[in-house]
């Protein structure tokens, strides 16, 4: 397995795993959050670096690919949760409704949140790709992400938790600053794993 099939896996294990846990709010620092949201900003990286080594075409393909898994996943967590439990784990069932449980309004809006913001981000990259060429990693990585997060940020907030979280505007304004942090701060990683030189060395050990 080469290094860009590796970041393939973390991209379709970090959606999976933003899908299962965007039901839990949490409070990091007094930012007011869905659980998915840590999970949802390595999603936006691996785009991105997909995006510098392999080109737009194949990017779009990752970001279909990952909506499929992540229709896939949330198919068997249904199916999981409405077949009959057995007589003595009915608690660890009524456990796994409300863990797991689908919430339709939330897969719809995190459905609609994802696939948009990835293909803006993926678009967004390679506009400014096309216009810098090789220089200016930063630039695309950076302007890319925090631009299509506030898409993402602002689609999914709105659908899943209008009329039902006391704030959203919090929210919104909480995630969004915190995948911003993390976008930023993921930039050193994103020049180190598309150093062609670095990825070629690994392929060949």
């Amino acid at each position: 397995m080469n290094s860009l099939q590796v970041v393939k896996v973390i991209f379709i294990t970090s959606l999976i795993v933003a899908n299962m846990v965007t039901g839990k709010i949490l409070n990091l620092f007094g930012l007011v959050v869905p659980g998915a949201a840590i999970c949802y900003a390595f999603t936006f990286l691996c785009t991105d670096i997909v995006s510098e080594l392999e080109g737009k075409k194949e990017a779009h393909r990752l970001v279909i690919l990952g909506f499929i898994c992540s229709v896939f996943a949330t198919g068997l967590i249904y199916l999981t949760q409405i077949l009959p439990a057995a007589d003595f784990a009915t608690r660890q069932a009524e456990a796994y409704s409300i863990l797991l449980g689908i919430n339709p309004r939330i897969v719809i809006a995190s459905m609609i949140a994802y696939f948009t913001s990835q293909w803006v981000d993926v678009n967004i990259f390679h506009t400014i790709r096309n216009r810098t060429g090789v220089k200016h990693k930063w630039l695309r990585n950076t302007a890319s992400t925090s631009i299509s997060q506030i898409i993402d940020t602002g689609i999914f907030i709105t659908i899943a938790f209008w009329h039902v979280a006391p704030n959203i505007w919090e929210m919104i304004g909480s995630q969004y600053l915190l995948k911003l942090c993390i976008s930023i701060m993921d930039t050193p990683v994103f020049y180190l794993l598309t150093n062609t030189k670095l990825i070629k060395a690994n392929e060949q050990n």
